[in-house]
């Protein structure tokens, strides 16, 4: 059994196990039992009634969050002739086509996100299997697969968070940073419930968004009375 910090025990006793909240009580009660001497992040893993081994059960997709993310998301962007420009005016970190390639190939991996116009995507993919298990292959059903170059970097920058429910139907998606305070982290958590709600699949059947927790990066999880969820999003 794993064992935890002082800090986090005491964190914890802030929190029943036992006891859901609402929404509104869940973010408070996360940020209240932030605990590290870093400005932790803030965290939202929702449970969805999906089976994603069924195509149309998956649930994915892209969410510009109102307040942003509170942090520096580095984007590489592969693309070639003006795209290129159009890049680095949008303020892409890292741009390039072969040869962003070959110095991913060679292990570099410094940045957050990535972008890649249709044209070079047989590129993108010789390294597929490095970028994918980290969440940083492009994909049109996110939005990072396009033309428009700059669209996609500015979203990037103002802190969209691309999201894809795991093999256990769970959606896990950060929030901000816990000095954003709680009115800054309930709005970007509507954004993200109002995009998953839309991305509902045709083959989702029963209860859709079963379950819910509120978490920071050091501290104990914070479960919502989903008979509240409703309510939180048509204020």
């Amino acid at each position: 059994m794993a064992k935890h910090g002082k800090k986090f025990r005491q964190a914890s006793e802030a929190a029943n196990p036992q006891e859901k909240y609402s929404v509104e009580e869940a973010v408070e009660k996360s940020l209240a039992a932030s605990f590290a001497k870093f400005d932790e992040t803030v965290d939202v893993a929702l449970k969805l009634g999906v089976d994603p081994k069924y195509s149309d059960q998956m649930v994915r997709g892209a969410v510009t969050l109102p307040h942003g993310l509170g942090k520096e998301v580095r984007v590489a962007v592969f693309a070639k002739g003006e795209k290129q420009a159009e890049a680095r005016a949008a303020g892409a970190d890292y741009v390039g086509a072969e040869d962003l390639v070959q110095k991913i190939k060679d292990g570099w991996l410094e940045f957050d996100a990535a972008v890649a116009t249709p044209d070079v995507m047989a590129l993108v993919g010789q390294i597929g299997r490095v970028l994918g298990p980290r969440g940083l292959m492009p994909n049109a059903k996110t939005g990072s697969v396009t033309f428009d170059v700059a669209k996609a970097v500015n979203e990037l920058k103002a802190g969209r968070v691309d999201y894809k429910v795991d093999k256990a139907g769970v959606v896990h998606a950060p929030l901000g940073k816990v000095s954003f305070g709680s009115e800054k982290i309930r709005g970007n958590l509507k954004a993200f419930l109002d995009a998953v709600n839309r991305a509902k699949p045709s083959g989702a059947k029963g209860t859709y968004m079963q379950s819910m927790a509120v978490s920071t990066t050091m501290g104990p999880g914070m479960k919502v009375d989903m008979g509240k969820v409703k309510g939180f999003l048509e204020n």
